[in-house]
């Protein structure tokens, strides 16, 4: 016995001819999420089929379509020749389970007919769906315009019957975009901006700056318990922890105050791009607003831009902080990242912090503290967590492997 998947494909199916380049990249970072269990993967014009084997769990399935990017909706579907009386025998069925099961409420019924050898048209396969429906569940009433109920029939191949389907992510397939590093604090945004950033097709590293004993060890458990939440989004990730109390004492006492969290933002991203390189990525994300707070002023990003050798990518820039919260409870994030551990960024937060600064000026305060060893150090003794692909929606079972040293 398997069981039969119908997924719809949203942007993708407008893709010219690197079409199929995206329709890989998603079956492959399917099949990786679903290691070890078997699946058989078949194609039609803006659906993918998947058929598994039996043992594999239905919310393992669910889980996985629901976190991968480039699905706009899936399905339960049931499958069978192209002929009217078997096409009414697998509908019985679908409406015997699934959002069917209450019986109650309002239905439509859409028909879709991809191959037009097919002796029915679409508004004949409703009509006899429909009688079906009010056979069986005489309580229940048509509606085409709000319906709480959908039946759909999709005539190709075979015909496939389901009801219902799921929202999917939408976006890109991770990976489709290259390759970037997301600076991942402990907060709500950063984890919203790798997400964003996912959905465009970006593959993505996380970075977090670790200033034990300032920052404590549920600080950095609670970063890596973020990793985990936004892995299955990423198709896996690694997490790089650096060691940065060493270098956040060193510019506590070798600058001005109203400058600390500019001069440390600097240092993040010099170690930043230095783990990037080694790592193969092109970009770095950050969770950064404009005007959310003072190291985000228009001034102050663009003097962090200047300390960069990588593109920086803020996904979150012009959203609205009401907006980003949303999206973190949306993915799962926002209980964790409220958890009351405070990251490297607000320990040594100066009270009148510097928010319109001169590039040239800062970029001097930064030689004068002449810090360059510190940050090389730094990015040199990173220890880095690796969260499994295959992992990624077993959250239970969840494999974190530590990486000492990795470059």
């Amino acid at each position: 016995m398997s069981k039969l998947y119908l997924i719809k494909l949203g942007e993708i199916s407008l893709k010219g001819l690197n079409r199929g380049f995206f329709e890989k990249k998603l079956k492959n970072n399917l099949k990786l999420k679903l290691r070890p269990y078997h699946s058989r993967f078949s194609q039609q014009k803006g659906r993918v089929f998947i058929e598994f084997d039996d043992e594999a769990p239905d919310e393992l399935i669910r889980k996985v379509l629901t976190t991968t990017f480039g699905i706009t909706g899936f399905s339960k579907a049931l499958s069978c020749g192209k002929n009217l009386d078997e096409i009414m025998e697998i509908a019985r069925k679908v409406i015997s389970e699934g959002s069917f099961l209450e019986a109650s409420g309002s239905f439509k019924v859409e028909a879709r007919r991809a191959d037009k050898s097919f002796p029915m048209n679409s508004y004949q396969i409703e009509c006899e769906l429909g009688g079906l429906v009010l056979d069986t569940y005489p309580q229940m009433r048509v509606d085409v315009h709000n319906p709480q109920k959908l039946l759909f029939c999709e005539i190709r191949d075979k015909a496939y019957v389901y009801s219902s389907p799921v929202a999917g992510p939408g976006g890109l397939p991770t990976g489709t975009a290259g390759k970037g590093l997301l600076l991942l604090s402990g907060g709500i945004d950063s984890p919203v901006a790798g997400y964003r950033m996912a959905k465009r097709g970006l593959k993505m590293d996380c970075l977090y700056f670790h200033a034990y004993p300032y920052t404590s060890e549920q600080a950095l458990q609670k970063v890596k318990d973020l990793a985990m939440l936004i892995s299955p989004y990423l198709q896996g990730t690694v997490l790089h922890v650096v060691n940065f109390t060493e270098t956040e004492l060193w510019i506590k006492d070798h600058s001005n105050e109203e400058e600390h969290t500019l001069m440390m933002r600097a240092c993040m991203m010099k170690v930043a791009n230095m783990i990037a390189k080694k790592r193969e990525c092109s970009c770095l994300v950050t969770g950064e607003a404009l005007s959310q707070v003072a190291s985000q002023t228009l001034e102050s990003l663009a003097y962090t831009d200047s300390t960069s050798d990588l593109l920086v990518l803020r996904p979150l820039v012009g959203m609205d902080k009401q907006e980003i919260v949303d999206l973190s409870v949306k993915i799962g994030t926002f209980e964790t990242s409220i958890l009351p551990y405070d990251d490297c960024c607000v320990i040594f937060s100066p009270k009148h912090p510097l928010v319109r600064p001169s590039i040239s000026r800062e970029n001097q305060s930064f030689l004068n503290m002449k810090i360059d060893d510190l940050i090389a150090k730094a990015a040199e003794t990173a220890e880095s967590f690796e969260f499994l692909v295959e992992d990624s929606c077993r959250f239970q079972d969840f494999t974190i492997r530590s990486l000492f040293n990795p470059f």
